[in-house]
């Protein structure tokens, strides 16, 4: 159908078209599209059309606007949230979005399941409304309309390969909102785009975001009475998005690191030390990030969101079966301090079989031998100390198998001996640490390192590593990623991590694994917490760590204390070492940005429970209706009356519950709970 001009025509066709859906909603779906003529008194008085897509349940809608300027908005039950936003792809011999000239706009309804693989529940129910312009200039854009959430992407179809300048990206909010913002800030080398991705939160309004600053994926921006999560997915050849205060003082732009044209290393990292005038250079025909945003009502409905597996490449391995995730004993963080033992403790044989022997002993089946078991750039050159074939050997036979780390460094110019080789050895996995870079080279060998490391049948845990923008779903071998402030910064730094534990369910979580490491054993006050690097404490109740098992995602989940001291702490141990690090159902309990956090996990027919605090109390009602019929039985974990004085005080209890059992929990400050029900 034509669009004319013609003020009356136009009104004509609107009508049209609008019993043409109508009609077509009663036969296919329900979707609503409208088109029609843009008013002359909208943004920059641009001429145009306008489409509509709503989401199924007709609460959330995408306005695109498209004239001399490509627009987006969002409103949520009637509730603007995103105002008229510009996007557009530049590339160096053109801007796709401005002045755009639609070819064709296709729409679709999409209902479909996910089958899930290691993650937080069996399978995903996919639904969703999507607009797709197809445009001149061989470019278009789709855009996808969730009951909760939005996402937009470019896909251009040009021939040979296209430099890519800059992209565009607006979020523009209506008032100056209170947000949660993670800033960048630990430069490595001094140069920017170069950091570990790990910073507490910004509560500040964004008007007040930071000057000379970035903002990394995701952060959460508090709409009125709804929260708003920015954040991207399939991120692959292309440069993560950073965000930075845009020209309305109440909204965002995208930023990203420039390609890097010449890189050095700089202690342990490969730092770029000349970058190109274009963030990326790449095939003509592709898909770019899908740039999204997630509305809630509720904060609890926060902590269970599924939108970047959703939105990331399905599986491109054939062959899963060899993929085995689960808890891992770590070295790294507790120093090696074990004690007890006929043997100095260190980086040498005996001290990796005492850790084989724990693992196996409370059924853990990996152990990790962190930075130092070989040169820190020749993954070839071991420890002398360390007779490697004859760990794996002793490993193998008590059933623990062996994670290796390496600098991304040696990974990028060793992967292609190391890995057959390391494999053949009987090496599973490789945690690969200090990437602290998303730049297009740096993404795009997450990418090429997981394809290797599959076809080795290995693992990969990214640290020192971007948040996780889908991945694992396209390389479900990638089974742990970083990106967090996790518990490795007890070691040398004394901040709030109650709270930011609190919140990055919320936030950070939902991007997808987050490997932080619980499992601290030395638990501590406020008062009471010092900065001890070698035998390192937490901040926070015994149970806070213990529910962190439950509430944190990672498919590789670590126990980061020592060996000595979790046989000390036999109760606590058997509750962590019986923790699944996959599940078959999550349900979001309860919680508040912030404030505290609890979920429900199912594994089979065993369920798990876990809250947490920040160093305010609270006390919560925890309604089991979500459990099925029947009766169960239920290992409790809970706070003790004194941990508020010795944050190592716990109560352990067993309880019978049903579905019709409601409980109130007491979470003393930096407090937790956590539960493990089964049937009786």
């Amino acid at each position: 159908m034509k669009i004319t001009n013609d003020p009356t025509l136009c009104h004509q066709t609107h009508k049209t078209i609008e019993s043409l859906i109508t009609l077509n909603m009663t036969k296919k779906f329900a979707l609503s599209i409208c088109i029609f003529l843009l008013s002359s008194t909208l943004i920059s008085a641009q001429k145009g059309k306008k489409y509509e897509v709503k989401s199924q349940d007709e609460n959330m809608a995408v306005v695109v606007e498209t004239g001399k300027k490509l627009l987006w908005s969002v409103q949520h039950k009637g509730q603007q949230i995103i105002a008229p936003s510009s996007i557009s792809l530049h590339l160096a011999d053109d801007v796709l979005g401005d002045n755009t000239a639609v070819i064709s706009a296709t729409t679709k309804k999409v209902n479909t399941v996910i089958n899930a693989i290691n993650y937080k529940k069996a399978s995903i129910n996919d639904q969703y409304n999507e607009l797709t312009l197809n445009c001149k200039a061989d470019y278009g854009v789709t855009f996808r309309v969730y009951n909760d959430a939005v996402a937009y992407r470019f896909f251009t179809k040009k021939k040979g390969d296209i430099i890519v300048e800059n992209e565009e990206a607006n979020f523009n909010f209506i008032d100056d909102y209170r947000s949660f913002i993670p800033i960048q800030w630990d430069y490595r080398d001094g140069k920017n785009f170069n950091s570990s991705f790990e910073a507490l939160y910004y509560e500040i309004k964004l008007s007040q975001f930071p000057k000379d600053s970035l903002a990394f994926l995701p952060l959460l921006v508090e709409a009125g009475q709804k929260k708003v999560v920015i954040l991207e997915a399939d991120l692959e050849d292309y440069p993560g998005m950073y965000l930075n205060l845009n020209s309305t003082g109440k909204g965002f732009k995208g930023v990203y690191a420039p390609y890097p044209a010449e890189a050095d290393t700089v202690g342990i990292n490969y730092i770029p030390t000349k970058r190109e005038d274009y963030i990326a250079r790449t095939t003509g025909t592709r898909n770019f990030p899908w740039r999204v945003i997630v509305i809630s009502e509720q904060d609890k409905d926060l902590l269970n969101q599924d939108i970047v597996q959703k939105l990331a490449a399905p599986s491109r391995l054939t062959d899963i079966s060899w993929i085995k995730t689960g808890l891992v004993a770590w070295d790294w963080w507790n120093a090696r301090n074990i004690s007890g033992v006929d043997f100095r403790a260190g980086m040498n044989t005996p001290t990796y079989k005492y850790f084989i022997d724990f693992a196996a002993a409370n059924k853990i089946p990996y152990i990790i031998l962190d930075g130092g078991w070989s040169q820190r750039f020749d993954l070839f050159k071991v420890n002398p100390n360390l007779n490697l074939p004859e760990i794996i050997s002793y490993g193998k036979d008590k059933g623990v198998d062996i994670i290796l780390w390496a600098s991304w460094y040696a990974i990028l110019q060793q992967m292609d001996k190391a890995f057959p080789e390391y494999s053949k050895m009987g090496v599973k996995g490789w945690k690969i640490d200090f990437i602290d870079r998303d730049d297009q080279v740096a993404v795009a060998s997450t990418y090429s390192i997981a394809r290797k490391a599959a076809e080795h049948k290995l693992l990969v845990d990214y640290h020192g590593a971007f948040k996780p923008t889908g991945l694992q779903r396209t390389y479900p071998n990638v089974i742990g990623y970083e990106g967090v402030k996790g518990l490795e910064n007890y070691k040398w730094a004394n901040e709030d991590q109650p709270r930011y534990t609190a919140t990055i369910p919320f936030i950070r979580m939902m991007a997808g694994p987050m490997d932080y490491t619980p499992g601290a054993m030395r638990n501590a006050t406020e008062s009471n917490y010092r900065v001890i690097s070698n035998n390192p404490m937490s901040k926070g109740t015994r149970c806070n760590q213990l529910a962190q098992y439950v509430i944190f995602e990672s498919p590789l989940q670590m126990l980061s204390d020592n060996p000595t001291i979790y046989k000390r702490e036999q109760e606590c141990t058997n509750f962590i070492s019986k923790m699944p690090t996959t599940f078959d159902e999550t349900i979001a309990l309860d919680g508040k940005v912030g404030e505290y956090a609890m979920l429900a996990r199912r594994k089979g027919d065993t369920w798990f429970v876990g809250a947490l605090s920040n160093w305010t109390p609270h006390e919560i009602t925890l309604d089991f209706s979500f459990l099925p019929e029947g009766t169960f039985e239920a290992e409790i974990f809970k706070d003790g009356l004194n941990a508020d004085r010795d944050a190592t005080d716990y109560k352990r209890e067993i309880v019978s519950i049903s579905k019709s059992t409601k409980t109130a929990i007491k979470l003393y400050p930096g407090g937790g709970w956590a539960a493990r029900i089964y049937k009786k």
